[in-house]
């Protein structure tokens, strides 16, 4: 992957950004710092579809009550002041 300046990205955006899409992405720099990533939409769907979230594992997670453990309940303010 190509590193390429903030400005000069900005100069060419029609050309990275069809580097992009032919698989070509590019590492946007400002200042020497890595700061972004720009790749296709296509990728971009790929990448983000290969990881679940942890909600949705948590919601596939073949779990029963007995699985969990107990908690203590919450203390309330009025038992703080006691």
């Amino acid at each position: 992957m190509k590193e390429i300046q903030l400005k000069d990205a900005k100069a060419q955006l029609s050309s990275v950004v069809d580097d992009a899409v032919n698989g070509n992405g590019a590492i946007i720099t400002r200042h020497g710092k890595r700061d972004a990533v720009l790749i296709s939409f296509e990728e971009f769907q790929r990448l983000t579809k290969q990881l679940p979230t942890f909600g949705w594992l948590l919601s596939q997670a073949p779990l029963e009550d007995a699985d969990l453990p107990t908690r203590k309940s919450a203390r309330t303010l009025d038992e703080d002041a006691v």
